[in-house]
């Protein structure tokens, strides 16, 4: 199922925000983008993530900002007093004037720049565990999204079996779905080849008619298809992950939309079977979209 969510954070001096999105899928694949550093938060997201999604791929990204924190300046004292010492020792000589400060903090290695003072632990785990926080109420926003998706294709679907529902009675009210129409049928035939002198028994062209008429009876795959329709509208009200089970049905009624047109005897009943083919194809081409 498709969806968007976004959701973002500060502490301190930091800030951040995630995207997910998600796109169609048979199964389920999460890819991440984290910042360099941060790569050990994507163990804990993931299983975030795969506890509450079965299908779809998906991609998180999360992207962080932070105040850069100003150099901390030193004085190399002893520079500075050699500096000053050999002024004084000179300044008769050369320069009179007294140092300016400016000029000695300009000296290379009087002004040194430290490295900012490390963050505490407690303050590292803090800041990623708000991160992850936020993480979760993506996944709710994802989840909201996708439920609503879900409700829409709901009616969908519930209309597309409506329709192989309708498709199935057409079938059914065919005369040639009838056994009784199959087997006087079949018997005009085979009464017209004893009446050529083909040589048959007609005890054995009786007998040949019952085990055509029976091949041709298309009763059980109309039984099923009901069957599969009780299942599906089932499903759509459990409300869970349900996908995968759809899809199974669909192959179901795939495998008994081809069976009735293997066994239609006339163009009315063949032309009824393409159609619920075309019908059950459209339902498993939404089915694709569900959780």
């Amino acid at each position: 199922m498709t969806g968007f969510a976004r959701a973002a954070g500060q502490r301190g001096a930091h800030s951040w925000s995630w995207e997910i999105k998600s796109v169609n899928a048979r199964s389920f694949d999460a890819r991440f983008r984290l910042p360099s550093g941060l790569d050990h938060l994507e163990v804990k997201a993931r299983n975030a993530l795969a506890a509450r999604l079965h299908r779809g791929n998906l991609t998180a990204q999360l992207s962080l900002a932070g105040r850069d924190e100003a150099p901390r300046l030193t004085i190399n004292e002893a520079v500075l007093e050699q500096l000053l010492s050999l002024h004084a020792r000179y300044a008769g000589r050369v320069d009179p004037a007294p140092p300016r400060l400016e000029g000695l903090l300009a000296v290379r290695g009087v002004v040194e720049q430290a490295d900012p003072e490390p963050e505490p632990p407690e303050a590292v785990e803090a800041r990623e565990a708000a991160m992850l926080a936020s993480f979760d109420e993506a996944v709710a926003m994802l989840l909201a999204m996708r439920k609503a998706e879900g409700e829409r294709l709901a009616a969908v679907l519930s209309r597309l079996l409506d329709e192989i529902e309708r498709l199935r009675g057409e079938a059914e009210r065919s005369a040639a779905a009838r056994p009784g129409a199959i087997m006087a049928r079949l018997t005009a035939q085979l009464r017209a080849m004893i009446e050529a002198n083909i040589g048959l028994p007609e005890e054995r062209v009786a007998q040949e008619a019952a085990l055509l008429a029976v091949k041709a009876d298309i009763r059980e795959e109309l039984d099923r298809l009901s069957a599969h329709v009780v299942a599906c509208r089932d499903l759509l009200k459990e409300g869970t992950a349900i996908g995968r089970r759809l899809d199974f049905l669909c192959q179901e009624f795939n495998r008994e939309a081809n069976t009735l047109c293997s066994k239609a005897g006339d163009a009315a009943l063949v032309a009824t079977g393409l159609k619920l083919k075309a019908v059950i194809e459209q339902f498993r081409e939404q089915v694709q979209n569900i959780e």
